[in-house]
């Protein structure tokens, strides 16, 4: 969800993500755990979450396009291994040993391509590691309404695991469980990498699954046990329509969240967030309506249908479009108005300021109360460069006015509709610029007698 609340009592332990897979099935140049959904990537709102609960450190394995997600995490307090061949999930972790040298404390492993694993299911699996029974291994499984080929966990007493056992592998009654193993487990570091040296790729795949470990385990006595999960924390991403499919129900999350927070939705599943999308109490969204990261909305504020938002600040009982696009950086104070057809970007509009029609407001400073006519434009760009549009307070610009920047527009001043203003306003003043109106009597009728005859010739 937007906001990740903060763990107290944090647990010692380190993460270890896999992010080696190919993605085939995506049918991508992005690596598939930076494909976005509410406009982030996947691997972000996953390591959101293990920064929420304070991992100690995180250890990122990277094969195939490595240097796009290392780019994308460029600045981020992670370590990468390198996994140089795809042999199976336990064959990835193994890589991560060395990063992990001389630290003895518990580890997750976690997926790239499972992003919403929530950090207060971490914390349970954390906190189960460390119950008094010490179990060896805490499995996260969850019980899909379409089990796929995933695979499956068969239970012993309790919340024991009598056996873990891969779809390619399971027989048709092992099939037939639907609890399922979503690959992420908590396990100590000393135990996770002894054990992982004792597992073969004696399987239909050959290679060497990280399920194994449990069986490794239960030969030293040490018991796995499993914590089922939501269904949503444990889907993971490997085609277009699954990546689709958890976009609709992290939406569909989202919008109970909102309602439930004071928001009013006309028609909730035509609203679409994005992860951190802010809204205060009593905020009114019409009917299709996108929001793109970066936007914040104070209390009492109307977006009006087929708006288009991002990167913008919006105040107190403000009114956005209907047919409206904020852009990054734009600034609405509180009570102002931005009509059908206006774009505004990187733009501050004052208290009370309105743009109500098919206006462009860019690299701009409007003060409170000033009227913005219709058609209105703030020329910002002679092709090399962009400078700023400063609008007074109080100030009137008439309807299809151009305003060549860099220029001012001194307070209370007003612009006649139609001119083009290229030199400073003074307050107080009216600025016209526009050609004398000139009558030709009789020319139309003329003209039309031409055009007719020329028509027959």
């Amino acid at each position: 969800m937007p906001l990740l609340a903060e763990m107290t009592d944090r647990p010692r332990f380190a993460a270890v993500i896999l992010a080696a897979g190919q993605g085939t099935r995506m049918r991508s140049d992005t690596h598939k755990v930076l494909h976005p959904v509410a406009c982030r990537p996947l691997l972000l709102h996953l390591l959101d979450s293990v920064a929420a609960l304070g991992a100690e450190r995180q250890v990122v394995v990277v094969g195939k396009g490595r240097e796009q997600v290392e780019g994308a995490l460029a600045g981020r307090d992670v370590t990468f291994v390198h996994q140089a061949e795809q042999k199976g999930t336990g064959h990835a972790v193994q890589q991560a040993e060395a990063a992990l040298e001389g630290y003895d404390g518990a580890v997750l492993v976690l997926y790239g391509d499972t992003p919403f694993v929530a950090p207060g299911t971490l914390r349970l699996m954390l906190d189960r590691l460390d119950a008094p029974d010490a179990p060896g291994v805490v499995v996260l499984a969850s019980s899909p309404a379409d089990p796929q080929s995933y695979g499956r966990i068969i239970r012993g007493d309790g919340d024991q695991i009598a056996k873990m056992v891969e779809y390619k592998d399971a027989s048709d009654e092992e099939r037939a469980v639907r609890l399922c193993n979503s690959g992420m487990m908590a396990v100590r570091a000393a135990d996770l990498f002894r054990w992982l040296g004792e597992v073969g790729n004696e399987n239909a795949a050959a290679e060497y699954y990280l399920p194994d470990i449990v069986t490794v385990a239960a030969r030293e006595g040490r018991q796995a046990v499993v914590i089922e999960g939501d269904e949503f924390e444990t889907a993971g991403i490997n085609s277009r329509a699954e990546l689709a499919q958890l976009e609709r129900d992290w939406q569909r999350r989202r919008r109970r969240q909102a309602l439930a927070e004071g928001t009013t939705l006309i028609d909730p599943d035509t609203v679409w967030f994005a992860f951190d999308t802010r809204l205060g109490r009593d905020v009114t969204i019409e009917p299709h309506v996108v929001f793109g990261p970066g936007v914040s909305i104070a209390d009492g504020a109307t977006i009006h249908a087929f708006s288009h938002i991002e990167g913008a600040t919006i105040g107190g009982g403000a009114s956005v479009g209907p047919f409206a696009r904020l852009r990054p950086g734009a600034r609405l104070g509180a009570g102002t108005r931005v009509g059908n057809f206006v774009e505004i970007k990187k733009a501050d509009l004052g208290e009370g300021a309105k743009v109500n029609h098919l206006s462009y407001i860019g690299d701009a400073e409007v003060g409170a109360r000033a009227n913005i006519g219709a058609g209105t434009i703030t020329c910002n760009y002679d092709g090399f460069g962009k400078y700023r549009t400063l609008i007074g307070e109080g100030a009137f610009i008439g309807s299809n006015t151009a305003l060549v920047a860099p220029v001012t527009i001194g307070d209370d001043a007003i612009v006649g509709a139609g001119s083009v203003i290229t030199r400073d306003v003074e307050r107080d003043s009216l600025a016209i610029e526009r050609s004398e109106q000139k009558g030709i009597s009789g020319w139309a009728k003329r003209f039309r007698e031409r055009m007719k005859r020329k028509a027959t010739e």
